[in-house]
């Protein structure tokens, strides 16, 4: 196929790149150049999709068998490319996420569940920021009826991973000694690796499929204890992982999921974080490989440096505890007396 993917220089983009490579599909990039190099074997066009003219230029005379969207952030912004692009490809493929949906994260969702109520032209101030892929999918839906793929994916992890969620825990775990693990050791989780969507994203432009999925990866795939000591089996550590409870983190006001990546305390507001049903997507062929496995080739990327550096960032909020406040916390923790623990 010919294949024009808008970024695809960043984490889930490099993973559909190489996916498409393997197939011995034809690739084009479009993308600012900012975000890193494109990687051998396609073509780069340098543009900004804000820009109407780069993208007519982009357009002209060409056609493509899919459209693979991975940094559509604005409705407007999604709506122009989706407009200029609708006479020049087959399908648009949108990689959206679970904050289209009403109910996430209170609730587990599913392709038939609610989406924030935000118009196809909105832009990045017109709406709560959540709201924001609703509105993007509904733009790609405006030009391309019948011919969307809306992918709707949960927390993606794997080499590249540029938030630097699991990198975080790995570089921790690797440098030994006492590690403060959050809450519940068996509190199930649900991961997916970005090869596993990049797989595939492309087996259903292929295969002619639209449709909307949510590729989630399988319920319970991991527990938290199991990946931090997954993390501590790669790495070869000398650590000890220090368990310390809800309320005890509460008080140190400890934030979850940036302070401790991909911890999801037990309250109401984040009770669905790990419950989205990925069963459409399992059974039109979605294959997750273990987690094991994603940690493992994680852990050997950072160590070879084939991946810029992670950020460390989600949004503005800085991911990871400051080893400061790591080690005042794991300190009283250790003083508590046998009563309070």
């Amino acid at each position: 196929m010919k294949v024009l993917i808008i970024g695809g220089t960043v984490f889930l983009g490099r993973a559909l790149v190489g996916e498409a490579r393997a197939r011995g599909h034809e690739v084009t990039l479009f993308n600012r150049g900012v975000s890193g190099p494109a990687p051998l074997g396609v073509e780069a066009v340098k543009g900004d999709r804000e820009d109407e003219a780069a993208l007519r230029a982009l357009a002209d005379g060409r056609h493509w068998d899919a459209v693979i969207d991975t940094c559509g952030f604005v409705p407007r912004t999604v709506r122009l490319s989706a407009r200029i692009l609708a006479a020049h490809a087959s399908a648009y493929a949108f990689v959206s996420s679970f904050h289209a949906y009403a109910d996430w994260p209170a609730k587990g969702v599913d392709e038939s569940h609610p989406r924030h109520a935000c118009p196809p032209d909105a832009g990045p101030d017109d709406v709560a920021y959540n709201a924001l892929k609703a509105g993007c999918e509904r733009a790609v839906e405006e030009s391309f009826p019948e011919r969307a793929l809306i992918i709707n994916p949960g927390i993606i992890v794997g080499s590249g991973e540029n938030v630097g969620r699991l990198p975080w825990w790995l570089e921790t775990i690797a440098r030994g000694g006492r590690v403060l693990a959050p809450g519940d050791p068996d509190q199930p989780m649900q991961l997916i690796d970005a090869r596993d969507i990049a797989r595939f994203v492309f087996d259903r432009p292929a295969e002619r499929g639209g449709g909307r999925y949510v590729t989630s990866g399988i319920p319970g795939n991991t527990i938290m204890g199991d990946l931090l000591r997954e993390c501590v089996r790669v790495t070869g550590a000398d650590t000890e992982l220090v368990w310390a409870d809800e309320p005890f983190l509460r008080t140190w006001d400890v934030a979850p999921w940036t302070e401790l990546p991909l911890f999801a305390p037990d309250l109401p507001e984040v009770a669905g974080t790990w419950q989205a049903s990925s069963r459409k997507a399992l059974a039109a062929g979605l294959r997750c490989r273990p987690v094991a496995e994603t940690v493992a080739d994680t852990w050997e990327a950072l160590r070879s440096g084939e991946y810029p550096a992670p950020k460390y960032l989600q949004g503005q909020a800085r991911v990871g505890l400051d080893p400061a406040k790591h080690a005042a916390v794991l300190a009283e923790w250790d003083a508590r007396s046998p009563l309070e623990t």
